[in-house]
């Protein structure tokens, strides 16, 4: 897993896709209290999920075609997000009435959306608390054991590495290729196959990354599926080499349901002034580039769903 990759500012924006009306809400209670709306005031009410099916419905909606994209109604937004829609009928509430039942339903709304909103706060902090806190009691043990190698490929964990990296600093050796390997939608197999499915690919792409380099190479996985690989004076083209073997050998990597795939950046430490650590950061930026163009190409899509 990759525990801590992604901040919990990052995981709040970008999850909420994941999740649907019932996971935010007590849909059985909703509809408990807009039913009672309904039979005290006449108002007809239908709420769907945000691609328009129907979820909860009292009134006569049943010849009524919902269109989320030109008739979206009542949008139900969570985490800026529109998790369901709410169509509202009034031509059975008395006019007296009907300026307090209209703002008593915006009230309902704006409630649905501030318990969505926490839910969601609250679903998600805690899933990344435990992630933390994994990761923080292997970081401890690795500590206290003095574990240099990461247990799931073998290369050198994030600690190890990062002292590795001092060390050549400190060192003063100049030029040092500085490369930043990332795994495609390793989420992806994760999602689809399972635990299990995306530590295989894990291990996959280190034995390629391992079997591609000299003994000198320093290699670390730096996070759940990021590699970092230092290569000391290197000849010409020699890096430039090594991650162009690595990314055919995922290519050409052959199984039934895993499509091995690395983005990758490679950047130069050109002299003794320079920061290997800035060069990484220079490299990571690369290989996200690299990962775009990738991921652009015709067959990228095609290769990666071979297995569902």
């Amino acid at each position: 897993m990759a525990y801590g990759s992604v901040s919990l500012e990052k995981r709040l924006k970008d999850n909420i896709k994941n999740y649907s009306l019932p996971s935010l809400l007590d849909t059985n209670r909703m509809s408990e209290q807009l039913e009672i709306l309904h039979k005290l005031s006449g108002v007809e009410i239908l709420v769907t999920d945000r691609h328009g099916e129907k979820m909860i419905s009292f009134g006569n909606f049943a010849s009524f075609h919902p269109d989320v994209i030109n008739e979206p109604g009542n949008k139900l937004r969570v985490a800026h997000r529109t998790v369901a829609h709410i169509y509202l009928r009034y031509d059975n509430v008395d006019e007296a009435t009907l300026p307090l039942v209209s703002t008593f339903l915006e009230k309902l709304i704006e409630t649905y959306e501030a318990v969505g909103e926490q839910t969601y706060h609250h679903k998600e902090t805690a899933v990344y608390a435990d992630e933390l806190e994994e990761k923080l009691e292997k970081e401890s043990y690795q500590a206290k054991h003095g574990e240099k190698n990461d247990a799931l490929t073998g290369v050198l964990n994030r600690t190890y590495f990062e002292n590795r990296l001092k060390i050549v600093d400190r060192s003063q050796i100049a030029p040092v290729s500085a490369i930043c390997i990332n795994i495609n939608d390793w989420k992806f197999a994760n999602d689809n196959y399972g635990e299990e499915e995306s530590d295989r690919l894990i291990r996959i792409i280190a034995d390629i990354i391992i079997r591609n380099s000299k003994p000198e190479y320093i290699i670390g996985r730096v996070d759940g599926d990021v590699f970092n690989v230092l290569i000391p004076m290197p000849e010409d083209g020699e890096s430039e080499a090594f991650c162009s073997n690595v990314k055919a050998d995922c290519e050409a990597y052959e199984d039934a349901r895993l499509a091995p795939s690395v983005a990758i950046g490679n950047v130069l430490k050109e002299n003794v002034e320079e920061s290997l650590s800035d060069k990484l950061a220079d490299a990571e930026y690369e290989m996200f580039e690299d990962k775009l163009c990738m991921k652009n190409t015709p067959d990228y899509r095609k290769r990666l769903e071979k297995g569902l």
